[in-house]
């Protein structure tokens, strides 16, 4: 049932002048109504507000708190999870595998598969048993950027900005 009254007595006025049953005249008034008319950039803001949407959902539905109820087994899903787990890191820094297991432990036991999942997707980089946040934003191939949000970049970008140390005002 629709919440609009307005519109109700409008769909009930239909039915009384033609006849017809309550879901065609609703569906006669959908259609007739004015359509405001979007720009190419109006569909690019919708998109990526229903994507930062989606993603803040996927967040809350796996994380209790800190905790990761469960790995997701969707691509889209865990990138979302690999995204929120990524700020527990500082960009700039260098890890030990035993920090990066810390860290990690204290969303999910599963350490070695939510380590493997950063350093496949890019986000830290592994070089002589360190680990450290990517320093430039992965490329992404077609397959790939269909599992990573479209503001995967700016997340990146503010985990960096505020991992970096800020100058002391000297005096």
């Amino acid at each position: 049932m629709t919440r609009d009254a307005d519109f109700k007595r409008l769909v009930r006025a239909r039915m009384a002048a033609t006849g017809e049953q309550y879901a065609v005249a609703r569906q006669a008034l959908v259609d007739a109504r004015p359509r405001p008319a979007l720009s190419c950039s109006d569909d690019v803001v919708e998109a990526e507000d229903a994507a930062r949407q989606v993603f803040a959902k996927t967040v809350r539905t796996f994380f209790d708190g800190v905790q990761l109820r469960a790995i997701p087994s969707r691509r889209r899903p865990r990138v979302a999870v690999l995204l929120h787990l990524l700020e527990r890191f500082d960009a700039g820094r260098d890890y030990s595998e035993p920090e990066v297991n810390a860290i990690l432990r204290t969303a999910h036991d599963d350490v070695a598969s939510l380590r493997r999942e950063l350093v496949d997707y890019r986000y830290l980089t592994r070089g002589d048993g360190r680990y450290r946040v990517a320093d430039v934003d992965p490329v992404r191939d077609v397959n790939e950027a269909q599992e990573v949000p479209p503001f995967e970049a700016e997340v990146l970008a503010q985990l960096r900005a505020r991992s970096r140390p800020r100058a002391t005002p000297a005096g």
